[in-house]
């Protein structure tokens, strides 16, 4: 075996891992599922703000923070990219706790397809003929999703439209995966402080109701957010965006038969036929990505591991 082949076999179980590992976060949170989900999220910063300072302190790479401190319009994406992750992250451990497993798989699933919409509307970017056709199966899902739910799938739209965002935002923060999240966490780590201080006095509050298990549970939060984004940083230097790009529907496909099979949401035939133009848009979309990312006489490498489609802290 080559180092090459050794690279990309360590790249690939370390992005399989990372991808796995979201997507049984789902259960980790129904473990948790009686507390309230603004408080298990602001534990959850408050958790991981703590795992990252001290990953900032062993590497000693907290110098690579300043540009964040010392460039205004960089901070204020910072800032922008932590708002719309907690909001991402609030409305993903509301959904699994009050049952709503399913429609986070189709949130996740529709990212991609918000990523594209974003471009057109944001950044005025040109749609291919198989970016246009994906789009057009992801807007007749909503229509066919919101007759078979009685409502607009809001929480699946907060997810797309949050993590959409969020991922055009990082492409604008020159900041490491690790040292983005560090950052991003600092950033909310008060108002984090602020809620889960506001709501530990009830009864039934984490500091006041929790057991031990799950008290240790609620603390390791936050190295349940920073290994798998370790592992994914770790693979996004070693596996081609055409091999990763597709790993990224392990998460809301775990999260649909978790839902389905684990927790028995319902699931009547309406909306699977939501989810089937989803799944359909979802093939066009990894069609155009993998004929974007062939490699080219005269940039080769570039092409095949240009990961700015696929995004980090995933639920």
């Amino acid at each position: 075996m080559t180092e090459d082949d050794q690279r990309l076999r360590s790249g690939l179980i370390a992005g399989l891992t990372a991808y796995l590992v979201w997507g049984a976060l789902t259960v980790y949170w129904k473990l948790l599922a009686e507390f309230d989900p603004f408080e298990l999220v602001g534990w959850r910063v408050m958790s991981a703000a703590l795992i990252m300072a001290a990953v900032l302190t062993v590497t000693r790479r907290w110098a690579h923070l300043r540009p964040v401190i010392r460039d205004r319009a960089l901070l204020g994406r910072v800032v922008l990219a932590a708002v719309l992750l907690t909001c991402n992250w609030t409305a993903y451990v509301y959904a699994v706790v009050h049952d709503h497993v399913i429609e986070t798989a189709l949130g996740y699933f529709m990212a991609p397809l918000g990523t594209i919409a974003v471009g057109v509307v944001v950044f005025h970017e040109r749609l291919s003929r198989l970016q246009r056709v994906a789009v057009a199966f992801g807007a007749a899902s909503v229509v066919v999703l919101t007759w078979s739910y009685g409502r607009v799938p809001w929480v699946a739209l907060i997810l797309a439209t949050t993590w959409s965002l969020y991922g055009w935002l990082k492409k604008q923060v020159p900041l490491t995966p690790l040292e983005s999240m560090a950052a991003e966490s600092f950033v909310v780590l008060v108002p984090a402080v602020v809620v889960a201080t506001a709501l530990a006095g009830p009864a039934d509050s984490i500091p006041s109701s929790a057991s031990a298990g799950q008290f240790v549970l609620v603390v390791l939060t936050g190295v349940a957010t920073v290994v798998p984004l370790m592992l994914f940083a770790w693979a996004a230097h070693r596996v081609p965006l055409t091999v990763l790009g597709p790993m990224q529907y392990l998460v809301p496909s775990i999260n649909f038969l978790l839902g389905w099979l684990a927790y028995d949401e319902d699931l009547p035939p309406s909306r699977v036929a939501g989810f089937a133009l989803v799944w359909t848009g979802l093939v066009f979309v990894t069609v155009d990505t993998v004929r974007r990312s062939r490699p080219t006489p005269t940039g080769a490498a570039g092409h095949l591991h240009d990961r700015s489609g696929v995004h980090d802290t995933v639920g």
